[in-house]
């Protein structure tokens, strides 16, 4: 019965109300007296809420899926069902960025050796410079393809180490570990190294860089993105939120404002 009076409430000034109800079946008295009701307690708290997930959806720059839009409420003390949140962002007509799918495709060893996996998925450590994990990823822009190395903290969450060029040749992930170093994330003899078993990553210079400042390698299966979730998610969020809604005329462009 709710919905036919909402859909003769849309509709009151392009037909007359007599005929609307009519031909809904519904009386003229019952709708008016569901039109001018106070609103239930339940509306207004929903309506609530969907103002406070509008204002938190726009100041993320529209990039909060219900997820973190429903983690942000949390946080907040605003609790509720995250397939409410769900709803309301489809009632408003709130769509976050979405990721493209066009990538070129990593260089894959044919023979990454015998290093072995030694973090096995587990993207969690209890002190800073223990577990570090990288990955490559690749941004367009006018001028051609230019690569971004990250070097991320399992333990802080947080990019120590990075580097972006024109070439995805072993000098740029070695580049991105060396920024971690001399920031003071890595630990001689403690540090574990983790990433997919790409070229750069297996090659021999990476092997003697990181024999040379005491970090032990560790890589994932061959074509098991999960093996290296952590970084692969950080890219995925980073191409999402920032790099999609831009256009970069230059490479020089695209390094600036990514770093």
């Amino acid at each position: 019965m709710n919905a036919k009076y909402a859909f003769i409430h849309g509709e009151e000034g392009n037909y007359p109300v007599r005929k609307m109800c009519t031909w809904a079946t519904v009386s003229r008295s019952g709708y008016y007296e569901w039109r001018d009701r106070e609103p239930s307690a339940t509306a207004r708290w929903r309506a609530e809420l969907g103002e406070i997930i509008e204002y938190l959806f726009i100041d993320s720059d529209r990039t909060y899926g219900h997820r973190r839009l429903h983690a942000a409420l949390t946080r907040l003390g605003r609790g509720c069902d995250p397939q409410t949140v769900r709803k309301i962002m489809a009632e408003r007509d709130l769509i976050p960025c979405q990721p493209k799918p066009r990538r070129p495709v990593t260089t894959i060893a044919a023979d990454a050796g015998t290093t072995p996996d030694l973090l096995a998925r587990d993207f969690t450590a209890a002190e800073p410079g223990t577990k570090l994990v990288g990955d490559i990823t690749y941004i367009d822009t006018w001028a051609g393809w230019v690569y971004l190395a990250t070097v991320l903290d399992c333990f802080s969450k947080k990019v120590v180490g990075y580097a972006m060029a024109e070439h995805m040749r072993t000098d740029l992930v070695t580049e991105a570990l060396g920024m971690a170093a001399r920031n003071g994330h890595v630990r001689a003899g403690v540090t574990i190294f983790h990433s997919d078993r790409g070229t750069q990553y297996t090659s021999q210079a990476f092997a003697e860089y990181t024999e040379k400042i005491g970090v032990t390698r560790s890589v994932g299966r061959t074509g098991i993105c999960y093996d290296n979730a952590w970084a692969e998610s950080f890219n995925a969020t980073l191409k999402v939120e920032r790099v999609h809604r831009t256009v970069y005329p230059t490479r020089e462009h695209a390094i600036r404002d990514v770093t």
